[in-house]
């Protein structure tokens, strides 16, 4: 069973889309510097059906995307949830994972980030990077981490 601490609508996590960002709680990876510290509890909101459910009823309407930030601990729940988001709406679905490996079951997904948070690394808007996000392009999977550095830098 997955919980879920928050949830936002964001523009910077998946490139030109709108998406509904749920954060999810007791995180496995526990990566040295990581931002959001308190997704290592066992805290928040269960997120089943229902619960996504009544997140897509009141932002379906305005989003592109939904994107599901951890669940790293239980993958198949992950994985049916972004079946059901699909079916249900036909919405694009994305995983942040600390993985860095592709789930079992990539095609359920329209977009994967990989990898853990090292801090001397940085983050996906540095080049130095060893975070990844890929977008399915058909059978395959296109890396577009480049989409997050500016130009020049």
């Amino acid at each position: 069973m997955l919980k879920y601490y928050n949830y936002d609508i964001v523009f910077q996590e998946i490139p030109d889309e709108v998406t509904l960002a749920i954060n999810i709680t007791h995180c496995p990876n526990h990566c040295e510097g990581c931002h959001s510290p308190h997704l290592r509890e066992d805290i928040g909101e269960v997120l089943d059906f229902d619960a996504l459910d009544r997140l897509l009823a009141r932002y379906a309407d305005n989003i592109t995307c939904v994107c599901f930030m951890g669940g790293d601990r239980d993958v198949a729940c992950i994985e049916n949830l972004a079946k059901h988001v699909r079916e249900k709406t036909g919405l694009l679905t994305g995983w942040y994972s600390g993985r860095n490996e592709m789930p079992p079951h990539p095609m359920l997904f329209d977009f994967v980030k990989l990898g853990p948070y090292i801090p001397e690394k940085g983050s996906l808007k540095q080049r130095t990077t060893n975070q990844r996000l890929y977008r399915r392009n058909g059978e395959d999977w296109e890396d577009i981490t480049e989409r997050f550095w500016k130009r020049g830098s």
